[in-house]
């Protein structure tokens, strides 16, 4: 390196460090960390393993060696667990300008891991509904196991049913950053606070939002590009339901948008394509544009003429 490079960097060294102290450092440098990224993206990959066991390509599970193996994994993953959460509670205390207890924090969370843990057998009853909803509510699904291996909104709606167990059990952080994680892979954004119900199928998934106070009924569908969120609203609102409800055996085709907290889909309705909806709809309704005055012409055809033209 040149004579000026290593005086350049000291210089460069100090304004990062002095933006820390000026800025604020994300990973609070005289305190305990934030939770991981990567440590909570290996925690959703092993929720993921143990819900949908034999799925992935690195692990063969066999009769004789099943109890090791899945407790091998639960054992790893309560430690994981109690760590991110640990942190994340540790992180609240500090953000409020509380004092803990030293070990409170820890205890609590290794609590709230266990008692996650245990909702493994009724996440994976919860799961395998949502890959029946998929399998039936596709035609092009040649079978169960595809639907697991390949369907992005099953992966996201898995990683939401994880996500909301910490979040209503006032978790910080960490159920944002599992679902941020699977929007960023998936193209879907399902807020961990949503209560949504079983049956949930999202088709060809990309650009699916659910906000953080939707309530969404059994054996629902929605196409790719709907938007179940909020009309805007003051920050001091955030608490108030803002979202919509949709209630069971609803389908909803791509590109509708519904707004609203008050605003409720009922029962068994049908809300078609590119849609705009902010206010309720009856139970077994079906909602739809008009049909677009488009017009469609042979692109061989010489000249302007409207006889060329067709409606």
């Amino acid at each position: 390196m040149s004579d000026i490079v290593e005086p350049r960097i000291t210089g460069i060294n100090k304004s990062i460090i002095d933006s820390y102290q000026n800025l604020g450092g994300i990973n609070h440098i005289t305190g305990p960390n934030l939770p991981s990224r990567r440590g909570v993206i290996a925690i959703l990959e092993t929720f993921e393993s143990l819900i949908f066991p034999g799925f992935q390509a690195e692990e063969k599970l066999e009769d004789d060696l099943i109890s090791y193996t899945i407790g091998a994994k639960t054992r790893r993953l309560v430690r994981e667990l109690t760590v991110e959460i640990s942190r994340s509670l540790e992180y609240e205390v500090r953000s409020e300008g509380r004092e803990s207890v030293p070990g409170t924090c820890r205890k609590e969370a290794e609590k709230i891991a266990l008692n996650l843990l245990e909702l493994i057998p009724s996440l994976r009853e919860r799961a395998m509904r949502d890959v029946e909803a998929a399998y039936t509510g596709d035609p092009a699904a040649k079978s169960r196991d595809e639907v697991i291996l390949s369907y992005p909104g099953l992966e996201a709606v898995a990683c939401y049913r994880v996500a909301h167990e910490l979040y209503i059990r006032d978790v910080p952080l960490i159920p944002r950053m599992m679902s941020e994680h699977v929007h960023k892979n998936t193209g879907i954004d399902i807020h961990p606070g949503a209560q949504i119900d079983d049956g949930f199928f999202i088709d060809h998934a990309t650009g699916v939002v659910v906000g953080e106070t939707s309530v969404i009924g059994k054996n629902v569908k929605l196409y790719q590009g709907v938007t179940i969120g909020a009309l805007s609203v003051a920050k001091e609102l955030a608490d108030k339901k803002r979202h919509p409800t949709i209630e069971d055996n609803v389908t909803i085709y791509a590109g509708a948008t519904i707004l609203g907290g008050k605003t409720v889909i009922g029962k068994g309705s049908v809300i078609g394509g590119n849609v705009w909806i902010t206010s309720s709809v009856p139970a077994f309704s079906v909602v739809y544009n008009r049909p677009a005055d488009y017009r469609v012409k042979n692109r061989y055809a010489e000249g302007n003429s409207a006889d060329h033209w067709s409606i």
